[in-house]
Order: C-alpha cells, then structure tokens, then sequence
C-alpha cells in the first residue's frame, strides 16, 4: 500500500524556472527546429531538381510573410545553438560553472544571436536585394 503522505518525484510546477534551464531548454528545441530546417532545405533542393515549376512553387511558399518568418526563426536558432554550443564546449574545459559566469554567458548567447540574426537578414536585404 503506498503511503498518500510521501510526495511523488519532483515536477516542473514544483521548480521556477531558473535561467540555465531556460537556456537548456531553448538549446535543444533550438536543435529540433535545425532538423526541421534541414528538412525544409531538403524540399527546397528537391523542388530545384524537379523543374521549374516546383522551384516556383517552393520558391512562393518561402517567399511569403510565413515563409520569411519561418527562415527568421531558423536563422535565430542556427546562431543560438551555435553560440550555445561554444559555450558548452566551455564547460567541457571545466570553465564557467559558477553562477554569475552562468547568468553572465546565457546572457551573452541570447544577445548575441538575437544581433547575428539581425544582421545577418540587414546583410541579406542590403547586399542581396529582394528576399
């Protein structure tokens, strides 16, 4: 017979979210959504190699306002899981466990794909024209 007074294993309503969970938390579905971008760069290959007329028609879905939005998305987390992933490799060295040096580099990830995002699509309309 189990005993009603004995709380069951923790849960997420038990914890408030704290920054590096947060953080790890976007890291990996930062990395479902690069599996979901592959799988659209696929398409947008595949539809090249048909023809013409299935270019056109990729080309009209990515070029829509749900399309730019989608490929924003895909670029915000390309950068995230990039810097992430740096930052990871930092704490494979033993470095950057201690609290402030958390907050400090999730801080700077977050920033810092936010502005790559930015200026990478400031980038593209400028030297690249119409997107």
């Amino acid at each position: 017979m189990q005993n009603d007074a004995k709380p069951l294993s923790p849960h997420l309503q038990v914890y408030r979210p704290q920054v590096t969970s947060v953080l790890s938390i976007m890291h990996r579905l930062t990395g479902i959504v690069l599996v979901l971008a592959a799988m659209l760069l696929t398409y947008w290959l595949a539809a090249a190699a048909y023809g013409p007329d299935a270019f056109a028609r990729a080309q009209i879905v990515l070029e829509s306002w749900f399309g730019r939005l989608v490929m924003f998305g895909f670029t915000f987390s390309l950068f995230y899981h990039l810097l992430n992933g740096f930052r990871h490799l930092g704490w494979d060295m033993g470095k950057g466990f201690d609290l402030t040096r958390l907050r400090i580099t999730g801080g700077l990830v977050v920033i810092g794909s936010i502005a790559l995002t930015l200026l990478s699509w400031m980038w593209a309309y400028g030297h690249v024209g119409k997107l």
